[in-house]
């Protein structure tokens, strides 16, 4: 009873969360391995929320304008410099000038110029004078001081403008840029205000009557946490829609400048899911939850994936601890600055896999040395039950493992990872897709580091199937990086948004600002590149964008257009091969999982595409993990002309096919409605169209009676001999089709 009362007035807040993309991996919950050990009884595992536009979550109005703060954004256009710079060269220039810096973990720190007398400081002054990071991957820069931000570029210039001129520092200001428009003024105003306003009219828990915050704690599982906790990180309720609400208090003033709203939904079979909305919007809200709490001369800080897992560190440890704000989606550059301070940061970011991988790639920015990575809960027994006896960090920190590995390393230092793979199957697989069950079936899932090969006939829809492939994955959280050589980045946003809102959105026009907006909150993220172009500046960008944004998938269509027009003098095929190569390399070593568009040979058109018509060499396949092949009928009009096929599977050797429909209004495809036993051909359909599920049924059902028939007949006949079980060829053999028939039994 008390918790249907409870999730009466979330429905509101889900009006709230409709701006905002749900953040949350669909592998894990809420409760993370330090929750569900402050809580007890060991809470249930809870359902996710649909990340779909026919689910409830899309389905609300908006009540919160939530508009995009910084019009520079970079999120939906990704270009990379032609000659990204090093820190090698950033080090030299700083030389030439005269900057004194020094090497931090994953920036360089110097005087900031944007101080009065910042410039000619003594090399040995104390380095806590030192308030200007510059980022040693993208040479990008900020003054924490002053909070001037910017490009290498820009830091160039302002040197070159400040030396030439004599001056000894350069006002805040001189990096404004473009002057804001009156509209994106108004933007930001209207955005302040409503941060304010959800924050005034937030609750502190202490203000709350016993029962009433016992059940809100209850509800969100940390009935562990004190109300002096609570109170010290800030920590309110919002009574209209029951939900809880975390500051961000940033800049020199330690001002209010956003807040991120945690709401319960109640699911169907009396489960309850987790949704997170942000203001301002994701893109622009850049928060490490706890910062503020954390002294000057603190050396070390437990990095968690979510608020109420900092708020559970700091009560049971008395540790600093921040929050990422958006969990183990991303780690944005912008942030590392304010993480230079510590000499070790522990990562204790969920109990799952997912978090698990979060932390090795996390890592790698934050510096390998520093880092120590605590293993999800399910891997080994976690500590921290015991902190609440009253002991400390210690033994999480021994529990915790280096991040940093050699060249070569023993089963002892694997043990654990393999112990946590037979541990986590389902978790392992990967993602899992929500519009392709059968996909599922037979891949299992969606993983970080392979290589996968798409491949189909001319005009059968491959760029249209594998956008709703990725936007698929994209909508459950996982970054997506799209360099689409062959049509432009506006067609293909265009088709994709279509099979987001699963309509024709030319016929609803007055939805589209809905919509867009939507679809403008998912980690999807666009290459500029069209027609021929380099492989190496493909790469370059797509090893910046895993830096910048944690791309988990990057999808090329297609291969030949990186065959350029400067490899004529060189065999095609070889130039093929060190492609293919080069991605392969890429996917394992940035743990990135690269979707590859290859077009086939040319085929009859009543022959099927197998392994072998894959355009070149047979390294396209040797090198893949899955190879994934759109079959076409092209002599067939009815539904089941198209299928897709496994043909390579390397996680566990899974082959199959299956087949796809076809719906045009909102260009998606999805796998016909199964029948009592599986669908080989559709005999006697004679329905035009592809989405004709009603001709489709019909068929099934008259199908499935000539099979009732038959069975009578052979009932009423004589039995014959019984022959041995036929052959069928192993995963690797192909498809599966029968090799032979078996001979009869004496």
């Amino acid at each position: 009873m008390w918790m249907s009362w409870f999730l009466k007035g979330t429905t509101c807040l889900l009006q709230v969360a409709a701006r905002s993309t749900p953040r949350m991996p669909p592998q894990r919950c809420l409760s993370s391995s330090l929750v569900r050990i402050l809580t007890k009884p060991h809470p249930p595992r809870f359902a996710i929320p649909s990340y779909y536009p026919q689910g409830q979550l899309w389905g609300m109005s908006l009540s919160i304008s939530c508009t995009r703060s910084y019009k520079k954004d970079t999120k939906s256009i990704l270009d990379f410099p032609v000659d990204p710079i090093t820190v090698t060269d950033i080090k030299q220039y700083l030389r030439s000038k005269d900057i004194p810096f020094h090497d931090g973990y994953s920036c360089l720190h110097a005087p900031s110029m944007f101080l009065d007398s910042a410039v000619g400081v003594p090399a040995d002054t104390g380095r806590e004078s030192f308030t200007m990071f510059i980022d040693k991957t993208t040479g990008q820069f900020l003054c924490k001081e002053t909070l001037v931000e910017g490009s290498w570029e820009d830091l160039q210039d302002c040197l070159e403008v400040m030396q030439k001129e004599g001056q000894a520092s350069l006002s805040p200001h001189v990096l404004l840029g473009y002057p804001e428009s009156q509209e994106e003024r108004e933007e930001n105003e209207q955005e302040l205000r409503e941060v304010q306003r959800i924050w005034s009219s937030a609750v502190p828990f202490s203000d709350l009557p016993d029962e009433e915050a016992q059940l809100v704690k209850t509800m969100f599982q940390i009935s562990k946490i004190s109300n002096a906790t609570l109170k010290k990180f800030a920590v309110r309720l919002f009574k209209p829609t029951k939900s809880l609400v975390f500051p961000w208090f940033g800049g020199r003033d330690s001002s209010l400048r956003g807040v991120k709203l945690l709401s319960a939904q109640s699911m169907e079979g009396g489960t309850v899911a987790y949704t997170e909305a942000t203001v301002p919007k994701a893109g622009s809200y850049h928060n490490l939850f706890g910062l503020p709490l954390v002294g000057r001369m603190d050396s070390e800080v437990v990095l968690t994936g979510q608020e109420v897992d900092t708020l559970a560190v700091s009560q049971a440890t008395g540790l600093p601890s921040v929050a990422l704000p958006r969990g183990v989606n991303t780690l944005p550059p912008a942030l590392l600055p304010y993480l230079e301070q510590f000499k070790r940061v522990t990562l204790w970011l969920g109990g799952d896999m997912r978090s698990w991988e979060a932390s090795k790639i996390f890592s790698r920015k934050l510096g390998l040395k520093r880092c120590s990575l605590v293993r999800p809960g399910e891997f080994q027994p976690c500590p921290l039950e015991a902190l609440f006896q009253g002991r400390n960090l210690a033994r999480i920190v021994k529990a915790s493992i280096p991040a940093a590995h050699k060249s070569i390393v023993s089963f002892r230092q694997l043990r654990e990872d393999v112990y946590g793979e037979l541990a986590n199957t389902e978790q392992v697989a990967g993602v899992k897709w929500i519009r392709f069950p059968e996909l599922n079936r037979i891949m299992k899932g969606h993983r970080k580091g392979e290589l996968t090969v798409f491949t189909g006939p001319t005009g059968s829809g491959k760029t249209t199937f594998i956008s709703e492939f990725a936007l698929d994955l994209c909508m459950q959280g996982v970054n997506t990086l799209w360099g689409s050589f062959e049509i432009n980045n506006v067609r293909l946003a265009k088709i994709m948004l279509t099979q987001f809102a699963m309509q024709r959105l030319e016929e609803n026009l007055d939805q589209y600002d809905s919509w867009a907006d939507r679809f403008e909150d998912l980690p999807l993220y666009f290459m500029t590149f069209h027609g021929q172009q380099n492989v190496k500046a493909v790469l370059d960008t797509m090893q910046h964008a895993v830096y910048l944004y944690d791309i988990s998938h990057v999808i090329i269509d297609n291969l030949q257009f990186m065959m350029g027009q400067e490899h004529l003098s060189v065999d095609k095929f070889a130039v093929q091969d060190h492609i293919i190569g080069a991605f392969r390399k890429f996917a394992t070593n940035s743990s990135c999982h690269v979707t590859l568009i290859i077009h086939p040979r040319k085929e009859e058109d009543d022959r099927e595409l197998q392994t072998a018509s894959i355009f070149g060499t047979a390294k396209a396949s040797q090198e893949a993990d899955n190879v994934l092949i759109l079959q076409e009928k092209k002599l067939v009009t009815c539904p089941g002309r198209r299928s897709l096929q496994v043909a390579k599977n390397r996680f566990d050797g899974d082959v199959g096919i299956f087949p796809l429909e076809f719906n045009k209004a909102s260009l998606t495809f999805s796998a016909p409605v199964k029948g009592k036993h599986k669908l080989r051909k559709v005999k006697g359909d004679k329905g035009e169209g592809s989405d004709n599920e009603e001709s489709l049924g019909e068929t099934l059902k008259k199908e499935e009676t000539t099979v009732k028939k038959e069975k009578l007949v052979k009932l009423e006949r004589p039995p014959k001999a019984t022959k041995t079980p036929r052959a069928v060829k192993s995963p690797a053999a192909g498809k599966g089709t029968p090799e032979g028939e078996g001979k009869k039994q004496p």
